[in-house]
């Protein structure tokens, strides 16, 4: 059989194992994941106490120093003899230094002090795994160096871009008879084979595959792996690889509880052998994708569909291939409640159709597609932004055919609540027919009209009674729309109880026009205006402080100038006193 190898997980299926761990055998699974522990050396008949044979090494330790593992056994004794047992403890006991004797390892039970003898075995058994464990450091220390390993844990694009192996051993006639006898149909190839017809006795087997559904689980995945090597070894696999996936998609009779996993392993190989420009690959990851929306694991598929645009281009994907998938990849998403992900996905479809066509925008399917997602924008809890869906050509080829969905969305991309209570009275019953509830809408659009009466207020001051009147409530239930409109991200403030305004601090334009840039130059001409003022009041500020400082120079200098000539006078007539008065000593 075929066996395989690498990682290669491109085509979304990584972490299959995890996503149905749910629906596994919770008891093989904890089995399966059980920590390794070192079983004790053997006690003599009298110790045998269950209570004090449980001390082993942990897991983490034994993990932690490998490679090289742990020594088992003396190096000086000879590989091919095994260890003889233990008779009485004191043929166990050897020299050790006393730097490794440690603490008695059972001395918290509650039992009485340990014999001699008991604690002469335990003294043995933690010195030698003392010994063991300096012997495994040493090793390991010269394996690794004094630094500890950085364990690497490939990235998912890592994980990617890992080929994919798979390793067989036999020529095509061996290898195909040998899953022609797995599957029963031993009889009906061996003739074509011995002629050399290769390709018929493939198409036998390929026509049988089916019954690789119910082989035994450890059987399911060599046998597959051999079928899709067989597969791609012929001159024509875009013949096998349909019956090959749709097999694939059906149940795994032989393994409920661990089917996913296995088909989708399957899948995942026949992907990852194809060439990264092979079209084929195309066709296998719609499989893929219908696969996952089957067994409602969306959230496996998610994080390689950030590559589908490099390998649409591999592909050379045409527009209708894109949008297909496109398709697919969003109604997936929408079935396992992501919602985000389903109206992104939409709206890359609905793109690819030809702006330049205006018969292929107008189509039926275009149409379908653009009212699709016009419906799922206005009953999302979370979507107020509606303009990179109008501004779509298909989306704006239905003011013709669905001249009613394009109204309303015009209004919900740019007018308030009284433009929309004007609509359902002008249509009334219309919302009732299409199933939009009207409630939803009515709440979303008072939500809009709050974030639009907070863009139009220059002042940033909206009075309680104009909100009251724009969004058609109660006073009293003002702060409860105003937590709403806030925790929706549409606008950001307070309420002043005092005042009765709502003070704005950011508002969010619904849309941004040629009303909106001449409010905009409205506000920078504001702007300018203060701005231009507190420059004056500066500039005068300054003027003044130059003007106090000149003046406060003057009169300082004037101050020096008068003690300077003051200073003057006093001191010659002082020094002619005291010249007069050394002459007369003189005389």
């Amino acid at each position: 059989m075929a066996t395989i190898a690498g990682q290669g997980n491109s085509a979304g299926i990584a972490g299959a194992e995890k996503a149905t761990g749910a629906e596994g055998n919770q008891a093989t699974k904890n089995s399966n994941q059980s920590p390794r522990v070192r079983r004790p050396l053997p006690l003599p008949e009298p110790l045998r106490n269950p209570r004090q044979l449980h001390y082993s090494v942990p897991y983490e330790l034994e993990d932690a120093i490998s490679p090289p593992a742990l020594p088992k056994r003396n190096k000086s004794s000879p590989p091919h003899r095994q260890p003889e047992p233990v008779r009485y403890l004191t043929d166990c006991l050897s020299p050790v230094p006393e730097v490794l004797r440690l603490p008695d390892p059972i001395s918290d039970l509650s039992s009485s002090e340990p014999s001699s003898a008991h604690s002469g075995y335990w003294d043995y058994y933690r010195n030698s795994r003392t010994a063991a464990l300096l012997e495994g450091v040493t090793a390991y220390l010269n394996f690794f160096g004094p630094k500890k390993p950085r364990y690497y844990c490939p990235t998912d694009e890592e994980i990617m871009a890992t080929p994919q192996l798979l390793f067989v051993d036999g020529t095509f006639a061996e290898l195909a008879q040998e899953l022609a006898d797995f599957i029963q149909i031993g009889d009906q190839v061996r003739p074509l084979l011995a002629q050399e017809q290769n390709d018929e006795a493939l198409e036998a087997i390929v026509k049988a595959s089916h019954a690789l559904n119910s082989a035994p689980e450890k059987d399911f995945t060599g046998a597959y792996n051999l079928l899709i090597h067989l597969v791609l070894q012929s001159d024509d696999p875009k013949k096998y690889l349909p019956t090959v996936c749709g097999n694939l998609l059906k149940p795994i009779t032989s393994s409920p509880a661990h089917g996913f996993t296995l088909a989708a392993n399957a899948l995942s190989t026949i992907f990852n052998l194809l060439q990264p420009s092979n079209p084929l690959r195309y066709n296998v990851f719609l499989q893929i994708v219908r696969f996952i929306r089957q067994h409602s694991q969306f959230e496996v598929l998610k994080p390689r569909l950030k590559n589908l645009d490099g390998w649409f281009a591999a592909w050379k994907s045409d527009e209708e291939d894109k949008r297909k998938l496109y398709v697919e990849v969003s109604d997936t998403a929408a079935e396992s409640g992501d919602e985000d992900e389903a109206y992104h996905y939409l709206l890359k479809a609905i793109g690819t159709f030809d702006r330049e066509d205006q018969d292929d925008l107008s189509s039926e399917e275009a149409q379908k597609l653009s009212l699709k997602a016009i419906r799922m924008a206005l009953l999302s809890p979370t979507r107020f932004d509606f303009q990179d869906l109008r501004a779509l050509p298909a989306v704006q080829a239905l003011g013709d055919s669905q001249p009613i969905y394009s109204q309303l969305l015009d209004i919900f991309t740019e007018q308030d609540l009284e433009d929309y209570n004007d609509f359902n009275e002008e249509h009334k019953g219309w919302l009732e027919k299409e199933g939009l509830d009207h409630e939803k809408l009515q709440r979303k659009m008072r939500l809009l009209t709050f974030a639009s009466l907070a863009a139009s207020t220059p002042n940033r001051e909206i009075p309680y009674a104009k909100i009251a009147e724009r969004l058609q409530i109660p006073i009293e239930e003002i702060e409860h729309w105003t937590i709403d409109v806030i925790r929706a991200k549409l606008v950001e403030g307070r309420l002043s109880q005092q005042q009765k305004v709502f003070l704005v601090h950011r508002t969010t334009y619904r849309v941004f026009g040629e009303k909106q840039w001449r409010e905009l130059g409205t506000r920078v001409d504001q702007w300018k205006s203060v701005v231009d003022r507190l420059l004056t009041v500066v500039r005068k500020a300054q003027a003044d402080v130059e003007a106090q400082r000149e003046r406060e120079q003057q009169e300082l200098e004037k101050k020096l100038a008068n003690a300077n000539i003051s200073g003057g006078h006093g001191g010659r007539h002082k020094g002619g006193k005291q010249q007069q008065q050394r002459t007369d000593e003189d005389d």
